[in-house]
């Protein structure tokens, strides 16, 4: 058997799942890959095998179950093990709950919920063999903190912190544990198609305004996002379980915009 960690890493084509497999793989892990697009998933595969580690690529649509746990029996069977699993793409449409089709709604649940479940489930079937394992679920703050434009995306996210919870409980006494990471405003290609009525891209004047609710006043990194997600994978973080986990610059406990508060506090802030 395969004696190196082998981890699991959905939408690592780009963003903070390609980071994600590379800086596991950096750090010791062989990686299967998977996403919907193949020449991207491709670099992803070859970043992990520079750092040091095998790939296997698994290039498909997570809203096919089928293929989702065909991918998990895929790394089992090339790999002889998997000791973790980093739930990490998802879909959703900005659109307002007026406006959204019950395509649109069934897809994204589907995708950002129906199948981090039940890979969870796949995975920790062949997890419990050694009784140890860990299952990340990159979830997001807008599971607490919402914009009314992603109605079927923060219910799948709500849904993906309390189900870390329900996991948790479920599989903690095999020893596997269970995480749910919540980035805040991440520079990755998902935060960058924010658009007007008219069709003009408004991201900037989002990326603004976000500066200025964030105490660290920037945008985070998929680099930022890797590194955390693998120090909680990692047994340094071995009695952390059960919990949501804010990697955000601070943006959810933040009341009210950095120009406020200098009104009030010129010389404070």
């Amino acid at each position: 058997m395969n004696e190196r960690p082998v981890a699991l890493v959905t939408g690592a084509s780009r963003g903070i799942g390609a980071a994600t497999a590379e800086e596991l793989a950096r750090r010791g892990y062989d990686v299967t890959v998977l996403a919907r697009t193949g020449p991207d998933l491709d670099r992803t595969a070859k970043s992990v095998q520079d750092a040091g580690g095998k790939s296997l690529v698994q290039c498909g649509d997570l809203a096919d179950l089928d293929f989702a746990e065909a991918a998990v029996a895929a790394t089992v069977r090339e790999f002889g093990r998997i000791d973790v699993l980093i739930n990490n793409a998802a879909w959703r449409e900005i659109i307002t709950m007026r406006n959204i089709s019950i395509e649109s709604w069934d897809k994204t649940l589907r995708i950002s919920l129906t199948a981090p479940a039940f890979l969870a489930k796949w995975a920790a079937a062949d997890m419990e063999k050694r009784k140890s394992g860990v299952i990340l679920n990159v979830s997001s703050i807008q599971s607490q903190r919402v914009a009314g434009i992603g109605p079927a995306y923060v219910a799948c996210k709500g849904a993906l912190d309390s189900l870390t919870r329900e996991f948790a409980t479920l599989y903690g006494p095999l020893g596997i544990r269970v995480l749910a990471l919540n980035p805040g405003a991440i520079d990755t290609e998902m935060s960058g198609d924010y658009e007007s009525a008219d069709g003009q891209s408004i991201t900037e004047q989002l990326r603004d305004h976000s500066h200025d609710m964030i105490p660290l006043h920037r945008w985070g990194k998929a680099k930022e996002m890797a590194t955390t997600i693998a120090m909680l994978v990692s047994d340094d973080a071995s009695y952390i379980t059960g919990t949501t986990i804010y990697a955000d610059g601070g943006y959810a406990v933040n009341l009210n915009p950095y120009r406020l508060k200098r009104l009030m506090f010129p010389n404070d802030f």
